[in-house]
């Protein structure tokens, strides 16, 4: 009997435990870290959202979403419920105004106000503006995506089926680089398959390795769909891979639990644009998954 594909993440969690070099990182906390690992998912085997603890899958598709949209304000998230960036223009908010405001106030000011939302929920040219309205030396912009589309369609043998967000130029005007910075894209002319693969160069392995799996996994698919392929295999590349030290005993938990099996990806067939999904579009029925365990993020 072959072993559950989610067995891979749960090693990497004990490597980082038993092995990993402990040190100080940006954020003061502290972590246990390797440098360089892979992880690979036959998606014909299941849709690789872990099942080792809760993974709020509908959030971190409307995030992935979002990003292919070209979003860089939060208030595009918020206005789906989703708070997950609000971290890091808040922090500036408090220092630069000089305030306390609650995180529940301060959102609540993003969606009502639209100066207040322009000024202070922009994250700068993050992920999404990169991928979409990369800043070219003439001042045109381009959209990597949708020349990615292009090239699956046209060109599917190039080895240059890639958009990328490292754009070192403007690293210092986004809230936060990006971490997972470099995709590329492989079509196996014999299965007629399409393969997905990103470098990441920071991951958390215990809050958000799961989401990052996940999206890889979903815009792999949605491409796939929208090309004219079936889904190959998603291979993730991590950097500085790292488990807080404040997540430690969380993830021993974790690791007691043995993998369910994974669910499957529905896509809504109607949808002929990879910029038109929306999440109702998206589901993942039989999902199920061990209890969510909490754990705090690093700013």
């Amino acid at each position: 009997m072959s072993q559950h594909p989610e067995h891979q993440y749960l090693q990497l969690l004990q490597l980082l435990i038993d092995k990993g070099d402990q040190r100080i990182d940006r954020t003061g906390v502290g972590t246990r870290a390797v440098f360089g690992h892979q992880m690979r998912f036959d998606l014909a085997e299941g849709f690789p959202v872990f099942t080792t603890k809760q993974v709020y899958w509908k959030t971190a598709f409307k995030e992935m979403l979002w990003m292919l949209s070209g979003g860089d304000n939060i208030r595009e998230l918020l206005q789906q419920n989703v708070g997950i960036w609000t971290d890091w223009p808040l922090k500036k908010y408090r220092n630069e105004s000089g305030t306390d405001i609650s995180q529940a106030d301060f959102e609540a000011k993003i969606l009502a106000d639209d100066a207040f939302a322009a000024k202070w929920g922009d994250l700068g040219p993050v992920y999404g503006a990169q991928w979409r309205r990369w800043k070219a030396a003439d001042g045109t912009e381009i959209d990597q995506v949708q020349q990615v589309i292009d090239d699956l369609k046209d060109n599917p043998t190039s080895r240059r089926i890639i958009w990328d967000g490292w754009n070192v130029a403007e690293l210092d005007n986004m809230a936060l680089p990006p971490c997972h910075k470099h995709y590329q894209f492989y079509v196996n002319q014999n299965k007629n398959t399409l393969s997905g693969a990103m470098v990441q160069r920071s991951a958390d392995a215990f809050l958000g390795l799961a989401w990052n799996i996940a999206n890889l996994a979903l815009v792999t698919h949605l491409l796939a769909r929208q090309c004219g392929y079936a889904p190959g295999e998603i291979v993730w590349f991590g950097m500085d891979v790292h488990l807080y030290l404040n997540h430690i005993e969380q993830a021993k938990e974790q690791l007691q639990r043995e993998p369910l099996p994974f669910a499957t990806l529905e896509i809504d067939d109607a949808i002929t644009s990879l910029f038109d999904y929306r999440i109702e579009h998206l589901d993942l029925p039989g999902y199920q998954s061990h209890g969510a365990i909490a754990a705090s993020v690093a700013v």
